[in-house]
């Protein structure tokens, strides 16, 4: 039940769900198979779906949907303009919030809407500022504190908190540890992501420095019709988060270090670049994200076009519908 609004029990159901003696439950609007434990107070607006566990002193407010087989933990309050999907865990001692400027009887018109996408993880004591989205299959750390959105899929801890990793990646490729398990042909290293691959770049070395270079179809599989650099990154911060329907690219980290997350809507793969002698090819109609840049880091990035905004994929639901239909 993504928004559950469509799905909103009957008042029938009343009996179908199990609560407490001393639970108490002002709302009909209560799945069937949901669990309400004791001292757990919902007030008669709130919408809850099949298979909920509310566990014990969890106070639920009138305008709260929840969606299907989620856990809400014991001392969890779920305040107005929360929204909650599917498969949702939400640990013990979380604080959601609503309101960006609380003032005493001071209320304000609207509230802030939150929402907690499907299959998301909340760590025990981790607060939500108002207005924030936890995106699908996210995890938060114990006892971080949100303040920004969190992107589908990302791992997130600390005060503020920061992207640190992403769900089931695999870190497959190590930089310039990647050079010598590509052998002596140096043949580009095909990842487990539909179309991406890294290769390895020529190096010159003597006396006077070092240079590497890369040469059409012999190092990029495609002719380049613009580049961009991406520098001075806080390392707290992140870069990408889109895909490409038809528009072929090469990074090069040419000095520091940064990790690119690669998703192709199946598999979810991380590489870190950390040589101008690594290139990874990202290929149309795959999901990237680049992030924990170090500090000198420089990001080279040639392109198979020009700009063109309708080439991107910036939603990641938009990008699984694109993906599906093509």
């Amino acid at each position: 039940m993504s928004t559950s609004e469509s799905k909103m029990p009957s008042a029938s159901n009343e009996f179908a769900f199990f609560r407490h003696p001393q639970a108490l439950v002002e709302t009909t609007q209560i799945g069937e198979r949901s669990k309400i434990w004791a001292f757990a107070h919902v007030l008669s607006g709130a919408v809850i779906g099949n298979d909920v566990n509310v566990c014990d002193h969890v106070f639920i407010e009138n305008d709260v949907v929840v969606g299907d087989r989620v856990t809400i933990k014991c001392g969890v309050q779920l305040w107005d303009g929360l929204r909650v999907e599917d498969d949702v865990f939400i640990g013990p001692n979380v604080t959601f919030t609503n309101d960006p400027f609380p003032r005493s009887k001071v209320r304000p018109q609207t509230f802030s809407p939150t929402r907690i996408c499907t299959g998301a993880s909340l760590g025990a004591n981790s607060t939500i500022l108002p207005g924030i989205t936890i995106g699908a299959h996210a995890m938060v750390g114990a006892g971080s504190v949100v303040t920004r959105d969190v992107p589908v899929n990302a791992i997130v801890v600390g005060n503020p908190a920061r992207i640190t990793g992403y769900v089931d990646s695999d870190s497959i490729g190590i930089g310039t540890a990647v050079a010598g398990a590509l052998g002596p042909d140096r043949a580009p290293r095909m990842l487990s992501t539909r179309g991406a691959a890294l290769c390895v770049l020529p190096q010159i070395v003597d006396l006077r420095g070092a240079l590497t270079f890369g040469e059409i179809e012999a190092h990029l599989p495609f002719t380049p019709k613009r580049f961009f650099v991406v520098y001075d990154v806080p390392s707290s911060e992140v870069r990408g988060e889109h895909a490409h329907k038809t528009l072929h690219e090469f990074l090069v980290c040419v000095k520091g270090s940064c990790h690119v997350m690669l998703d192709d809507g199946n598999i979810r793969e991380e590489v870190r670049l950390d040589s101008p002698t690594i290139g990874l090819h990202l290929p149309p109609r795959v999901w990237s994200v680049q992030y924990k840049y170090s500090a000198d880091a420089i990001l080279l990035v040639l392109a198979s076009d020009v700009y063109e905004a309708a080439d991107y994929i910036r939603d990641y639901a938009g990008f699984i519908s694109f993906i599906g239909k093509v």
